[in-house]
């Protein structure tokens, strides 16, 4: 079963999904146990599928660690947060959760883009 937890210890998902914020990224990150990286990716890949044909989804990537690293990196972009919310809340999502190994964490948060001078455009 999959295991949350916040990565923000003030603002907390619960409290990020009361936002009316247009597009946001979400990024997760998962730790999990060498010997259970196959059942994390099986798990991760069903959640996938499911969530790129809710309204909203815009993208996907999964990255992970280098070297022996079991740290995995995941970003989806959302049309809004009401969209995500939509769709994480959804019970079918949620059912997914137990197919996930018992040593997977996840830790996740919701962005949003900001423009800095120079470097980087809104």
């Amino acid at each position: 079963m999959l295991q949350l937890r916040p990565l923000d210890e003030v603002v907390s998902i619960q409290m990020q999904l009361e936002e009316s914020v247009s597009p946001v990224v979400l990024v997760v990150i998962f730790h999990v146990v060498p010997e259970d990286e196959d059942a994390l990716l099986k798990a991760w890949e069903a959640d996938a599928n499911w969530m790129k044909k809710q309204p909203g989804f815009i993208s996907n990537q999964l990255h992970r660690g280098i070297g022996e690293s079991c740290v995995f990196l995941n970003y989806t972009v959302w049309e809004s947060v009401a969209h995500f919310r939509e769709a994480f809340i959804n019970p079918q999502f949620q059912s997914g959760f137990p197919a996930y190994p018992s040593s997977a964490v996840a830790s996740l948060h919701l962005f949003r883009k900001l423009a800095v001078p120079n470097i980087c455009g809104a």
